[in-house]
């Protein structure tokens, strides 16, 4: 597999030349560094996502219901999205760049992934119509549905909110060693059994959205009894989707009845 990921590295970041960069790139990744950061981006449905600040890496699997979600979204008029615990903005980047109609926020605790967000808006709507994408699109620092105060920006009600949060339960832990070393523990962990950040979400959520409006919530397969206990005593309906690979990863909640 290492051998595969140099020559990946190679062929992507130096065009097939074996610099000195390259081979210190080598050593990195070797002693752990994810490939993702050494080339500085990874792709993601029809976008390219820059890693500048070291965000969470996109996986293949929130690229997964992320589509499914773009799906709905392409549905429904002038809808407002946000998404939550945005990291590097990949599913609200994804979701903008697919539904051209879309208002699309981004809400992300960490400042310091804010400007990677922001490029990654820049590069991936950079079009004559993505100019205008992009000024539908607004970054707030916020831990989850709690804007900081520094930016002076609320959140709204929206038809879709698309969150990715931290889920993994310490007690479990299937992370690899290299993620547990090198990507953001903020965006790995979800406190006791993994459900502290998803539970704050969904009771939360009904606040911020319009009648019949969508939750999307990545998790583990052991959390699904959690959330649908948790959906239905917050008012939501509660629809548990395989990923790829036939793995319980993401649950849509349908905002039925006010809190």
């Amino acid at each position: 597999m290492k051998n595969q990921e140099e020559n990946w590295l190679l062929e992507e970041k130096y065009n097939g030349k074996k610099t000195d960069s390259f081979f210190a790139d080598v050593a990195s990744l070797r002693n752990g560094t994810p490939l993702a950061y050494l080339i500085g981006s990874i792709p993601f449905l029809d976008c390219t996502i820059y890693l500048d600040s070291h965000p969470l890496i996109p996986r293949t699997e929130t690229e997964y219901w992320t589509e499914k979600a773009i799906t709905e979204i392409q549905k429904v008029e002038n809808p407002k999205v946000l998404d939550l615990c945005a990291g590097s903005g990949a599913i609200g980047v994804a979701a903008a760049k697919a539904a051209p109609e879309a208002h699309v926020d981004f809400a992300e605790i960490d400042s310091t992934h804010l400007s990677t967000i922001e490029r990654n808006i820049k590069e991936n709507l950079s079009s004559r119509q993505g100019l205008a994408l992009a000024q539908k699109c607004k970054i707030i620092e916020s831990n989850l549905f709690t804007p900081s105060s520094r930016q002076g920006l609320e959140l709204g009600k929206y038809d879709f909110i698309l969150t990715n949060p931290p889920y993994i339960d310490p007690a479990v832990d299937r992370a690899e060693t290299s993620v547990k070393m090198h990507e953001p523990h903020l965006a790995l962990y979800g406190g006791v059994a993994g459900m502290e950040c998803i539970a704050r979400i969904i009771t939360d959520a009904p606040a911020h959205l319009a009648p019949g409006g969508q939750l999307w919530v990545e998790h583990e397969p052991e959390q699904v009894s959690a959330i649908a206990a948790c959906a239905t005593a917050n008012g939501f309906t509660c629809v548990i989707h395989n990923d790829q690979y036939n793995t319980p990863r993401y649950s849509v909640l349908t905002h039925t009845v006010a809190k």
